[in-house]
């Protein structure tokens, strides 16, 4: 058994050391990125169990991802494709305050994920089956996987969580918003950007944009504001909580965080707003450093952002 299931595509991320146009780049930092092995490390690294499952290159990359996710706690069920590659993401700092990120993943291992690659045992033993729209715009078969993953999910009476996510270099908002119309009904949990949700549903109020995405089927809607904190409405209650002020690196992966924090106490049984408190935490802390997820906390340091003295812990 797990308190999590997620599934997706994880790749070989390179980021640029050098700010400035990509093609003068010399030095690159290697690591591993996906939306949803970063929320899987997030809820594992706040005390819960989560299993990921993808499929990766039978390569160097692919074993980087199984090894980085087994580091960090995760159970990893990397599937190794023997012809198809490890996809890749490129990180570049145009200036000081401009990331550019670019895929190459068409055609990868993780594109070519499909209903056999998950074991329906494992989804209805889970507490939460947690997926992103990233998936059903990879490739027919993966948009397959996920339609299979939820109707599972749905059959033995696990809650699914569903993070917009939406990537524009995949594809149109025209078809994203029509694949989040088709499967809104059947999720209980509901991450977005007001843009993102705004693909669903054409209202510019973010508190009637909520309740207009709540009426559609999700029990839980979490709509994140960036620097200015999120709103939640919940069995028609609603929330609002407040950005940490932190001094951001890399923006990237702070929307994968805000879903892990909340999950990961929505999993503990903590209070409404305790959830939405340690989802903004977690949020904060992700883009402190370089990195889609290495700097997710744990929860001792859920503390640390509460201001005290000169900053320095001794």
């Amino acid at each position: 058994m797990t308190d999590l299931v997620t599934f997706g595509e994880t790749m070989a991320l390179f980021a640029a050391r050098r700010t400035g146009p990509l093609r003068f780049a010399r030095d690159f930092d290697l690591g591993v990125g996906g939306a949803e092995s970063n929320v899987a490390i997030g809820v594992t690294r706040l005390g819960h169990q989560a299993t990921w499952i993808g499929r990766v290159g039978a390569d160097e990359f692919g074993d980087l991802v199984r090894a980085t996710l087994l580091g960090e706690g995760v159970r990893a069920h990397a599937i190794p494709d023997p012809d198809a590659p490890t996809g890749l993401m490129i990180k570049g700092r145009r200036t000081a305050d401009l990331i550019a990120v670019r895929y190459y993943r068409a055609g990868s291992a993780g594109s070519r994920l499909s209903p056999a690659d998950l074991d329906p045992d494992l989804i209805g033993s889970a507490r939460i089956l947690h997926v992103s729209a990233i998936t059903p715009a990879l490739s027919a078969q993966a948009r397959d996987a996920v339609r299979h993953a939820v109707q599972t999910a749905r059959a033995a009476g696990v809650p699914v969580s569903l993070d917009v996510n939406y990537r524009k270099a995949l594809w149109s908002p025209e078809e994203a918003g029509a694949w989040l119309r088709d499967t809104i009904g059947q999720v209980d949990i509901l991450f977005a950007t007001v843009p993102e949700a705004q693909l669903i549903a054409d209202v510019t109020d973010p508190l009637e944009l909520a309740k207009t995405l709540s009426s559609l089927g999700p029990r839980h809607v979490l709509l994140k504001f960036g620097a200015d904190g999120a709103l939640e409405l919940s069995d028609d209650q609603v929330r609002q909580a407040s950005a940490f002020p932190v001094t951001e690196v890399d923006p990237v992966g702070a929307g994968d965080a805000f879903a892990a924090g909340w999950l990961a106490d929505w999993l503990a049984g903590a209070t409404p707003d305790q959830r939405l408190r340690t989802a903004c935490a977690a949020g904060a802390f992700a883009v402190t450093s370089q990195g889609d997820w290495e700097s997710l906390p744990r929860r001792p340091d859920l503390a640390l952002l509460t201001p005290a003295g000169d900053g320095v812990h001794r």
